[in-house]
């Protein structure tokens, strides 16, 4: 076991079927029905963005078509979001929160961890959970789920233990009972990928993972490996950050030419030893990123900067270069260029990857949704290896219907006042 951590007592809190909630809490006819969020609920092609824990016991899940759940449940009530009141829910929920204490890192609309070291002891913990989740659910007609351990990954494992309104206790004593006999996909911070690779050589549980020698996984997986053994035998040692949400995390390298460069070729090349560099230093550090910007300083000192946010991780050489190169030439007028800029941001630790549907994304996802029918399918008529996914860009736009603006921008506010 890795020992020698600080002992502090951590909240993870959780909303159940957030977005669900906050239509029932809103309109108290749905309560204690089935009910679907979905896209475009008037059309086959559309997705269920989340559902109602009644509709859940139908088989109804996250990103399942339309019609597929019309056919599971012909009484499912379906609901167009809502943005703006599920903006609202989570600004209400994080200041209860911060009534209790200024230690409150949000992760997400619906999900943050609160470090309450300094204000409870030991068994008190538990009357403070509940305190919380009561609150919350008199106070916001909304459930959650409050997971209670010494570190961030224990935490947020015991808030995914009992749903809806519940409250979890792991002590890092109780992780070889607990957590060892789970499937290592359950795992938070194993995604499919890494999933597949430590099930290719026999580790199934995340006891498989924790009972082998650190070197060996670390041999496996590099970095990210040595961070799940860690999290695997209990131990991990991030704080609480209020101001992490703040953070816009990148990594770029910018070059001032020689002499105003006009040559294509030329400017491409300068593109690739950009990107080479941005590359090492991501492998270096141990993320991936998902907004790839590019800028160009033309000889007139004019600056022209281009992002564009991408849904598969950006890690490789080659896709940072021939991605750059295309902002490059959306932005380029063919006059000379003095300097040249690339950067990888929204970085994120490989594995560590869920998908959370957001404002943006589900929309995203539903018009990806015959795309990934038609892949799934051929996949499973000829094996996953014969065909898969490329990365499919989305131009990012300013627009304040962004759920990361909105989100950052509610925090912000906040800390104003």
């Amino acid at each position: 076991m890795v020992v020698g951590e600080q002992a502090r007592i951590l909240f993870h809190l959780d909303m159940n079927s957030f977005f669900a909630s906050v239509e029932q809490a809103y309109d108290p006819s749905l309560k204690g029905k089935p009910v679907a969020v979905a896209g475009n609920p008037k059309e086959r092609r559309g997705i269920i963005i989340t559902c109602s824990y009644e509709a859940r016991a139908f088989g109804i899940y996250t990103t399942m078509p339309v019609w597929e759940a019309k056919r599971k449940c012909p009484s499912l009530l379906f609901v167009t979001p809502t943005f703006e009141r599920y903006r609202i829910a989570s600004q209400a929920m994080f200041a209860i929160l911060r009534d209790y204490t200024p230690l409150v890192e949000p992760v997400s609309i619906d999900e943050g961890y609160v470090d309450v070291t300094d204000i409870v002891e030991g068994a008190d913990a538990v009357d403070l959970a509940r305190t919380i989740q009561d609150r919350i659910q008199r106070e916001l007609d909304l459930p959650c789920s409050i997971g209670i351990a010494p570190n961030k990954f224990l935490a947020k494992m015991a808030s995914g233990m009992k749903k809806p309104m519940g409250i979890t206790i792991l002590r890092k004593r109780d992780v070889p009972r607990v957590l060892w006999p789970l499937d290592v996909e359950e795992m938070h911070g194993v995604g499919d990928k890494t999933a597949k690779k430590l099930n290719d050589k026999g580790i199934q549980t995340i006891g498989d993972l924790a009972r082998l020698p650190e070197k060996q996984v670390q041999a496996m997986l590099g970095q990210h490996g040595e961070k799940l053994w860690r999290r695997a035998n209990g131990s991990d040692s991030r704080s609480v950050d209020p101001d992490s949400i703040y953070e816009r995390k990148s990594v770029g390298n910018s070059k001032t030419l020689s002499f105003d460069e006009t040559s294509k070729a030329a400017l491409f090349a300068h593109i690739d030893q950009l990107s080479v560099k941005v590359a090492d230093r991501l492998k270096e550090k141990g993320y991936v990123g998902y907004v790839v910007h590019v800028q160009v300083r033309y000889h007139d000192w004019q600056n022209k900067s281009k992002s564009r946010t991408f849904r598969e991780s950006i890690y490789r050489k080659s896709d940072i270069a021939r991605l750059s190169k295309q902002l490059f030439l959306e932005l380029w007028n063919e006059e000379p260029v003095r300097l040249l800029g690339v950067t990888v941001q929204d970085l994120k630790e490989p594995g560590e990857i869920t998908e959370q549907l957001t404002f943006d994304s589900y929309q995203q996802i539903a018009k990806e949704e015959p795309v990934r029918n038609l892949i799934e399918d051929l996949q499973k008529k000829y094996g996953k290896a014969s065909i898969q996914r490329g990365v499919k860009f989305q131009k990012k736009t300013g627009s304040s219907s962004s759920f990361s603006k909105d989100f950052l921008n509610d925090h912000n506010r906040k800390e104003e006042e």
